[in-house]
């Protein structure tokens, strides 16, 4: 008969299964087992620290870290490393990094080390410490110099905007292994910025002689965004916030970045919605961001100024932000409640928040106070008929076609007149449509 295999034997047998399988909760408890019969067992220790990170289970790890120092004299350094990837999973970034340098500080390997450095370059990056994360991206280069690690400090110099080395370190990173699958992703987007540098140069310096200058920040912003750069764009435009909270602009210039980041929940807090309208470039038009520029220079000035309050109302509109258009046109209309312009926004934006009846009164009133503009009319004519007050509509559709006649304003009244039965009436719109509309699309 066989002798029975011996219990640790047995065990590790059912730790390699385990492990090949990927079963975590199985490869913690047998490692827990084979401690309680080899205690000493750094290699065990470490695997079972590990895999209680990897299931989350941080109060085990603390745990088992700290009866692996007591059992092993003196301690492994690899501990430090762990208890400092402990720390950082619990968000205590200051602990995390103390434990990390002083793993490094005991004389670990060197691939050991720039695994390491590689830790404390991305906590520098959670807490947006970009000199620092640069200083310890070039320790993981001294250590190992790899196309990957040249592309990521490649980009901690594009943080500090130190675009001439930023594109050294990506250039020899593409001749160190141009294959490598870092590069293969980040060399197009550095030359895509490569197209935009020129005019960021400039504003780089413009920018250090006038650092509170949101005009210049938020152009440079613009730069970034077109690039494809929304990190560098969002932190100009943040920058800009601060210098001008009221700078409109500067609001829709962040959202649009933080969209860009696929942060939507922090583009909300600026009361910015996912449905910002965006161009075919897939970025905010340029016209939008200078009028909303134009106008938040004139409020500076004058923030009682009705006129520049409705033309902002109207370019956040068309931008498909009416909590924010609202915001001003009411704003338009607690200086002169007599603005047309301020009436006609404020109706648009309470049709977009589907309150109806606000909508046709401030639509009434943006006819009423500016009779001879079609689209007022033409647009009250809309609210009326949304309301079945179709003899309503039709009138206000008769008064936008006298001023300028549309094929819009003709359907809608055409539709009207056929709801109330002015068949012979609708006969007659609906002939002239067919006259006016272009040949495919009758």
């Amino acid at each position: 008969m066989w002798a029975a295999a011996p219990p640790a034997a047995s065990l590790r047998a059912q730790l390699k299964t385990a492990e090949a399988e990927n079963d975590k909760e199985a490869t913690a408890e047998l490692s827990r087992r084979i401690l309680e019969i080899t205690p000493t067992d750094s290699a065990i220790w470490n695997k079972l620290a590990n895999t209680q990170l990897l299931l989350k289970d941080f109060d085990r790890c603390a745990s088992t870290l700290d009866r692996w120092e007591k059992a092993i004299k003196p301690p492994p350094p690899v501990i430090e490393d762990l208890r400092g990837d402990l720390a950082y999973q619990n968000k205590d970034y200051t602990e995390a990094e103390r434990h990390w340098l002083a793993f490094i500080a005991a004389k670990s390997k060197r691939d050991e080390s720039a695994r390491t450095y590689e830790k404390l370059a991305d906590l520098c990056v959670v807490q947006s410490r970009w000199r620092e994360n640069l200083e310890y991206r070039s320790r993981v280069i001294a250590l190992k110099d790899t196309a990957a690690n040249r592309v990521t400090r490649a980009t901690a110099f594009l943080r500090l905007h130190r675009w001439d080395e930023a594109y050294i370190d990506i250039h020899k990173a593409n001749a160190l292994d141009p294959s490598d699958e870092m590069v293969k992703e980040w060399l197009p987007q550095f030359e895509r910025l490569e197209e935009f540098l020129p005019r960021i140069k400039a504003l780089d310096g413009q920018i250090a002689k006038s650092p509170e200058d949101t005009a210049l920040l938020l152009d440079r912003a613009r730069a970034f965004t077109l690039a494809d750069r929304p990190l560098l764009a969002l932190e100009d435009c943040q920058q800009a916030m601060k210098l001008a909270p009221g700078s409109m602009r500067a609001r829709i210039q962040t959202a649009e970045a933080f969209l860009d980041n696929t942060k939507p929940e922090d583009a909300a807090k600026l009361q910015v919605n996912r449905r910002l309208a965006r161009g075919t470039n897939k970025h905010v038009a340029e016209q939008a961001l200078r009028q909303l520029g134009a106008a938040d220079v004139l409020l500076a000035r004058n923030a009682k100024d009705a006129d520049s309050l409705a033309i902002r109302a109207k370019v956040l509109r068309e931008l498909h932000q009416p909590t924010l258009s609202l915001a001003d046109a009411r704003a338009a209309l607690a200086i002169d409640d007599k603005s047309a312009a301020a009436h006609f926004e404020a109706a648009h934006d309470f049709d977009e928040l589907n309150q109806p009846k606000e909508a046709i009164a401030h639509a009434r009133a943006a006819a009423e106070l500016d009779p001879n503009d079609a689209v007022k009319w033409c647009f009250r004519g809309v609210l009326e008929a949304q309301r079945a007050n179709f003899a309503e509509a039709i009138e206000a559709q008769t008064r936008s076609l006298a001023l300028a006649e549309t094929l819009f304003a003709l359907e809608q009244r055409e539709h009207c007149e056929r709801r109330i039965g002015k068949v012979a009436e609708a006969d007659v719109d609906l002939r002239r449509i067919h006259e006016l509309a272009p040949a495919g699309n009758q």
